[in-house]
């Protein structure tokens, strides 16, 4: 197949899969797949609800088209998947979005065809548990019959700054004739450059590592947090202090959530735990990032016991649901341990997020978001997420939400170490 031969399906259209089509359709016809008709109906009416793309944007890729026709995706050749892989309850990788999508594309799969995979995944799995799929489904044999690739997402989502373009992106192909087609495909779009990886399993390598490495290092922080709190000291202004060294590290103390970091470790520490070895300082990490919404409301509570504010049936707005600042992700969003943990006192909860469709908060953790906060009801706020609604509240207006006597926890130093009763 030359590069010019190729006719491109997108399959999945959420935070990873829509940016990246309209990219595509910007230059050449693309078919962007989803399953989901809500998905599909908005998106041919101009409205991205994840927020990633504009009007604007969706406007200007004239050649993609939207469909949730499984047999539409039979004109293409070469189709890439970003569905989510996400976690279960038991914090073990859930492959079965891919799977399916895997499969729906087995059904239309053609003699010399590319499937390529964006989806986060362990070392192994495009091979060892996608492509048997896509075989057992088409009746074709791999790297005879149809061939594929893998080239990690790395959308973040929110940014304005860092976009799909202007992300180096990594590729790899199952041989180095396809490496170099799927290389050539994301060059007609990424401005920033690409990186051919030695193969599919080191560009998963690659992009697993990438989350779990930011994860350690936030893990360490919020330790160090932990240990400044006894010891009296601000962790802001140490770390303030130790940033001044040109090659000190500028993370900070906080929840670990979202689709990347919070899930992305545990792809890496299964497949490890399946070949007989055991991670010690990952999953330390994780379990270390894991409590820190319990050790939130314990701060919180034995502050408000210490000011003899009545815990139990008190009354506590935590502002902000999602994952980060300005997007409505609620994906994996950590701020739900702060609510249950804080439910376990008796304590009733308002949940405040300008960001979050409601519906999707009930649907997703069974919260219904306020409308807005009511002036002078709270014994106890919590900043929880940077929105730049609350930034510009300043922290008069925040505290005005407060009773006379309330306690305020500022989880983002939003406001000065001054103007907050705690921070991390």
């Amino acid at each position: 197949m030359e590069l010019q031969d190729v006719k491109l399906a997108v399959v999945g259209l959420g935070y990873v899969g829509l940016p990246l089509a309209v990219e595509f359709g910007k230059q050449r016809n693309v078919l962007g797949f989803d399953v989901n008709v809500r998905r599909i109906t908005e998106l041919r009416a101009g409205m991205d609800r994840t927020l990633e793309v504009t009007a604007a944007e969706l406007a200007q890729a004239r050649h993609l088209e939207f469909s949730r026709d499984p047999a539409q995706l039979a004109q293409a050749n070469v189709f890439i998947v970003t569905v989510p892989t996400p976690i279960d309850e038991y914090k073990q990788p859930d492959l079965s979005p891919l799977e399916r999508a895997s499969e729906t594309i087995g059904k239309v799969l053609k003699r010399g065809d590319i499937v390529i995979y964006e989806s986060t995944v362990y070392p192994g799995a495009t091979e060892e548990v996608c492509v048997p799929v896509l075989e057992r489904v088409s009746g074709l044999r791999f790297n005879e019959d149809f061939y594929a690739g893998y080239s990690p997402e790395r959308i973040n989502p929110g940014d304005k700054n860092h976009r799909v373009a202007t992300i180096r992106k990594v590729t790899s192909g199952s041989t180095p004739e396809v490496a170099e087609l799927v290389d050539a495909i994301y060059r007609q779009i990424i401005t920033a450059g690409t990186h051919k990886a030695a193969s599919i399993k080191v560009a998963e390598a690659a992009k697993v590592i990438e989350n779990t490495q930011r994860d350690v290092n936030i893990a360490l922080i919020n330790e160090l947090a932990l240990i400044f709190n006894k010891l009296g000291i601000d962790t802001q202004d140490v770390l303030e202090a130790a940033g001044t060294k040109w090659n000190f590290l500028p993370f900070r103390p906080g929840l670990v959530g979202g689709h990347c970091i919070g899930v992305d470790p545990y792809y890496l520490t299964h497949k490890a735990q399946s070949i007989g070895y055991h991670p010690e300082i990952i999953l330390a990490g994780r379990r270390l990032n894991d409590s820190m919404g319990g050790y939130v409301v314990s701060q919180l509570v034995k502050t408000m016991t210490k000011r003899r504010i009545q815990v139990q049936g008190s009354n506590v707005l935590v502002m902000g649901l999602t994952f980060k600042e300005n997007c409505p992700d609620l994906r994996n969003t950590r701020i739900v341990d702060i609510v249950r943990e804080l439910g376990e006192y008796d304590v009733r909860v308002d949940v405040y997020d300008p960001w979050v469709d409601p519906a999707e908060a009930m649907h997703e953790y069974g919260i219904e978001p306020i409308h807005s906060p009511q002036p002078g009801a709270y014994d106890g706020i919590v900043l929880a997420v940077a929105h730049h609604q609350f930034v510009e509240m300043g922290v008069a207006a925040i505290r005005a939400l407060g009773k006379p006597e309330h306690v305020l926890y500022d989880l983002k130093y939003v406001l000065a170490s001054a103007d907050s009763d705690l921070r991390l």
